[in-house]
């Protein structure tokens, strides 16, 4: 009797115990970390715990799969791996997805010319990184370029564990007045953002439908003034009421096809001057009364971590130069085996690809070349 009575004892205590620890207001379900929990730094900034997802500045990495040497390599648009773009400070990632035999894999326009692995590979690094981080906000961007049914990504997502992760609206759209601040959402665990092109029909409540948030400047663009004016959008919504991407990478024309003009990177990444990423902010200022709120570059570490400093700049927050981001891939280098996930810059059919050039570019190049070789003969039968 005396051994139950002491049980009872000690139940007591532990539920008395577990009463002061545990909030009032916590919520069935929900572990008492959760709710306790309150961020004090917000992507690196404590300034930025206070503001919304929709009136804070992230910069993004274009093409972010499509990895590789920025030298002669026309197919790819990074030299970093993932997990270095975002840890230098990268926090939109943007994708192509193809179907690839009934897989969902990341390839750049086509996938003989450039495979960037599974789509699953991919969300597993991102997913890696958000478990080391839980103090940053992310967003994904996919061009759902063959149109595949969104449900088919909801598996992947939830095989790498991202769904946990991920930012589930009450209501959409959601106005970029009405996001909740960055802290809220890491308090809350929801800090992955996904949008997508096409095809979000809201069957998966986590990936967002992008023109009815976000309208996109022009991109392929090879003028360096870099207007700001809107390129694509959804016509149900007013674009005055939601969120903005610029696209600021450079291109030239190569036989045709825009590629990056990885000459002039320095410049356009840089913070100021003609040309510049500073420069189109300017632009997009003067033309909307606010600041994008994601800028999409290439080769992101080219200007030594100028494209940072605009986004430290239109946030209002204190860039530190002292913390060097990653440097640019020597010429003639390979970039290392953490450079990249599963991708290969080519496919083993190199031949048919004639190395970095698809058959689309460079079918023009052959053309113009028997043209120039049998035009004087033909011109005698």
């Amino acid at each position: 009797m005396r051994l139950s009575l002491t049980k009872q004892l000690l139940k007591s205590l532990s539920l008395v115990l577990l009463s002061a620890v545990l909030p009032a207001s916590a919520a069935p379900g929900r572990s008492a970390s959760n709710v306790e929990r309150r961020a004090t730094v917000c992507n690196g900034h404590a300034e930025l715990c206070e503001k919304s997802f929709g009136s804070v500045t992230f910069v993004g990495a274009h093409d972010s799969y499509a990895i590789g040497n920025s030298n002669g390599n026309f197919a790819v648009n990074q030299d970093q791996s993932i997990t270095t773009q975002l840890n230098d400070g990268v926090r939109m990632l943007q994708m192509q997805a193809h179907n690839q035999n009934g897989e969902i894999k990341l390839c750049h326009t086509d996938c003989s010319l450039y495979d960037g692995g599974t789509l699953h590979d991919y969300l597993a690094t991102v997913g890696d990184w958000l478990n080391a981080n839980p103090n940053e906000v992310l967003a994904l961007l996919i061009v759902n370029i063959d149109n595949v049914p969104v449900a088919q990504y909801d598996p992947i997502f939830k095989a790498v564990g991202l769904d946990v992760h991920s930012f589930v609206p009450s209501s959409v759209p959601i106005p970029a007045a009405s996001w909740p601040t960055l802290g809220s959402m890491i308090d809350s665990g929801q800090r992955l953002v996904t949008f997508m092109d096409n095809k979000a029909d809201g069957s998966v409540p986590y990936i967002l439908d992008e023109f009815t948030h976000i309208w996109e400047t022009a991109f392929d663009v090879t003028d360096p003034a870099f207007d700001c004016n809107i390129n694509r959008t959804s016509s149900n919504v007013d674009p005055a009421g939601t969120m903005y991407l610029i696209n600021h990478f450079l291109d030239k024309t190569v036989l045709g096809n825009p590629v990056p003009f990885v000459e002039k990177l320095n410049v356009t990444n840089a913070a100021s001057g003609d040309g510049s990423l500073g420069a189109q902010v300017d632009t997009c200022m003067a033309q909307h009364s606010k600041p994008p709120n994601f800028m999409l570059v290439d080769f992101y570490e080219f200007g030594g971590g100028s494209v940072f400093e605009v986004a430290a700049r239109i946030n209002n927050v204190q860039f530190d130069p002292s913390h060097p981001v990653a440097s640019p891939v020597p010429s003639g280098a390979s970039p290392s085996s953490t450079a990249q996930t599963t991708s290969r810059p080519l496919n083993s059919n190199a031949l048919s690809d004639f190395g970095v050039f698809s058959y689309k570019m460079v079918l023009p190049l052959f053309s113009a070349i028997t043209g120039a070789v049998l035009g004087p003969y033909l011109l005698f039968l």
